[in-house]
């Protein structure tokens, strides 16, 4: 594992207003995690775990603090200038997929490093290999409508590693599946983690997803409560502090 951080967060608050009501979402976050961990980010529904996932992502903009992803204060960025980094520096996987249906698998995993510049065949061979790694070398022309759940989800997850992104944020990426496809999801998450050294951020109801991650941030109702070595983690240090 690495010490330097890839994210930091600082006195990181968000507040939306309703009506002539403020409601303040977030206050004053601070954490960094460091490269190629994985950090899951638990709490009860509406502690604010998926708007601070957001923020961190720059898909929203805090009322106040800084988001830091590599040495780069991305909460201070234009829209145009975090596109840029959304799509060189950052992978998503989501709970409902989100997958262009007019697309194939293969298309889907293709789209976001086709405008780069770079050839088509090279764009090809990569998300075919990248389909082949989850297990869907033979589906790479079928349409989402022609895919199960599970099948869906690791079209995104392939999806999310074509351009070998620093950091991948999951929201709940096994919230619409069964018990087996989401250990399958699950399993096929932490082997693309250690395999590409990209850091993994997940947030999720499930304690026991939580558990294999290095570290666990707990929310509630806006603030950290908790931050927390995982078990995985601490089994991890002691097997290094033997072998030594």
């Amino acid at each position: 594992m690495l010490n330097s951080s890839i994210l930091s967060v600082n006195n990181l608050s968000k507040t939306f207003k309703s009506g002539n009501k403020e409601l303040t979402v977030l206050k004053d976050i601070n954490f960094s995690i460091e490269k190629g961990i994985s950090c899951a980010i638990v709490g009860p529904s509406g502690s604010g775990k998926t708007t601070l996932l957001g923020l961190c992502a720059g898909l929203d903009k805090p009322t106040s603090g800084d988001v830091i992803l590599n040495d780069q204060k991305i909460s201070a960025l234009k829209e145009s200038d975090l596109s840029a980094i959304r799509n060189e520096q950052i992978g998503f996987v989501f709970q409902s997929f989100q997958l262009i249906p007019t697309l194939t698998a293969l298309e889907n995993v293709m789209v976001p490093i086709e405008l780069r510049g770079v050839s088509y065949r090279e764009v090809e061979k990569k998300a075919i290999d990248l389909l082949d790694k989850v297990g869907l070398r033979d589906r790479v022309t079928h349409y989402p409508t022609q895919l199960s759940g599970g099948e869906q989800q690791r079209v995104g997850l392939a999806r999310a590693f074509i351009h070998k992104p620093e950091v991948l944020f999951a929201d709940e990426p096994t919230g619409n599946l069964d018990g087996d496809t989401g250990s399958q999801i699950e399993d096929l998450l932490f082997e693309l983690n250690k395999d590409e050294g990209t850091t993994l951020i997940i947030v999720t109801h499930d304690r026991e997803l939580a558990s294999k991650c290095n570290r666990i941030i707990e929310l509630k109702s806006g603030s950290i409560i908790s931050d927390t070595t995982s078990p995985v983690e601490q089994t991890e240090t002691i097997q290094a502090d033997l072998a030594q």
